[in-house]
């Protein structure tokens, strides 16, 4: 027993924080994050297509965004904190694998509770990019890890982006099953990389995996700025949720009547977004992280009133899709890059109690929109979509003006 302990302690030790913005592993890792959570946005521009091969509802088909989330949730409590404990790399890679056997369920689905079953699976393991992002935060060096967490999540983010406008693509190519097809080879291909160029690193945690779970409580007690951050993850997800879930199905009608490919294009407008992370990491590293905060809160409630207000006009669609995405990810990654400077030794659990919460928020914002949509029009999906992004900026407004984070 004290070979193996000594054996994990070498493991760990060997992993100095040398990782810089620049360096091949972090375009890597930021590739992996990006292909990983591509995987819970591919049925998004497919909704109203699903909906006519399933004979299903509106509201019932809005809940495969649920299921994709409610599946990301528990993989965030159950696998994540896993980072902490066991070889990262050996974890990371067993659970891309994962994620490749739940695709492949979804393509041959024959019918929706199948459908729905494979979804809870894809969003189980495609957990696998919030391992990778505390794992380069470990490894990056003191004063540039804004901009190492920046530059992973600007794959993550274009990652979710592109998941929609490929998704489109392939699904008016092919069918809707090859885009599901195509991600279960992308999925196998990635394990074999990923194998082979991640370093190997031991988690620094030495406690029982039912002690790690339930030490995730404890975090939410002993950190302040956590549950602020939380506050502010959960409620901007929410929003965002809302509005992708219900996208599909504005865009699909008079006065629009796009294909499965044009809905998907529409992810290509959140391009922003995800540019704007490696300045959101930086702006946390020169020090402007609250007013920063504020600042892009308030963009989300703004893209809602454009949208709400001008729904038949496609430019103010479009404004709407840059100002929620810039918003919504640049203070994803500003909340990011707070909590992994609390506890070096639990950033895998960090990141369970932040990310489940803020999935949970996608939960409730996905499972209301397809409803709200189906008896209150894009109407109602507005308001419910501004209503998150205005109490996000209220909670923001209770900061001390003397507190920097």
């Amino acid at each position: 027993m004290t070979n193996q302990s000594n054996d994990r302690d070498d493991h760990a030790s060997a992993i100095v924080p040398s990782l810089k913005p620049n360096n091949l592993l972090v375009y890597v890792m930021a590739i992996a994050c990006g292909m990983a959570v591509a995987n819970l946005y591919y049925a998004q521009p497919l909704l109203h297509t699903l909906a006519e091969v399933f004979g299903t509802s509106i509201g019932t088909t809005g809940l495969i965004i649920t299921m994709t989330q409610l599946g990301y949730v528990l993989g965030l409590v159950l696998i994540v904190p896993l980072g902490d404990l066991l070889e990262r790399r050996r974890l990371i890679t067993v659970v891309t694998a994962g994620t490749a056997i739940g695709l492949a369920g979804a393509a041959i689905s024959t019918g929706i509770g199948m459908f729905l079953f494979s979804c809870l699976a894809i969003g189980l393991t495609a957990v696998a990019a919030q391992v990778l992002v505390p794992f380069a935060a470990a490894l990056a060096e003191e004063g540039q890890r804004g901009a190492v967490i920046g530059r992973v999540m600007s794959g993550l983010l274009l990652g979710i982006l592109l998941a929609r406008t490929v998704s489109g693509v392939i699904a008016d190519a092919y069918g809707w099953q090859a885009v599901f097809g195509v991600a279960t080879c992308s999925m196998l291909i990635q394990t074999v990389i990923l194998w082979k160029m991640l370093p190997n690193s031991y988690g620094e945690t030495r406690m029982s995996y039912p002690a790690l779970i339930g030490s995730v409580m404890h975090l939410f007690r002993d950190e302040p700025l956590l549950r602020r951050r939380i506050v502010y993850g959960t409620l901007g997800f929410a929003s965002f949720s809302v509005f992708w879930t219900s996208l599909a199905f504005l865009l699909a009608k008079p006065p629009y009547n796009y294909s499965d490919s044009i809905i998907g294009l529409f992810g290509l407008l959140g391009a922003a977004g995800a540019l704007s992370a490696s300045f959101a990491g930086k702006l946390h590293d020169n020090g402007g992280t609250r007013l920063g905060t504020g600042l892009l809160l308030s963009l989300i409630m703004i893209s809602f009133m454009i949208m709400g207000v001008f729904s038949e006009h496609l430019v103010a669609i479009m404004i709407g899709v840059i100002l929620l995405d810039v918003g919504q990810q640049g203070s994803h990654i500003l909340n990011q890059s707070v909590i992994y400077t609390l506890n070096p030794a639990a950033r895998s659990r960090i990141t369970t109690a932040y990310m489940t919460c803020f999935f949970f928020g996608g939960v409730v914002g996905s499972a209301s929109s397809g409803y709200v949509f189906e008896f209150g029009g894009w109407s109602g999906v507005s308001w419910l979509g501004g209503a998150f992004g205005a109490l996000a900026f209220l909670y923001w407004l209770t900061e001390f003006s003397g507190k920097n984070k």
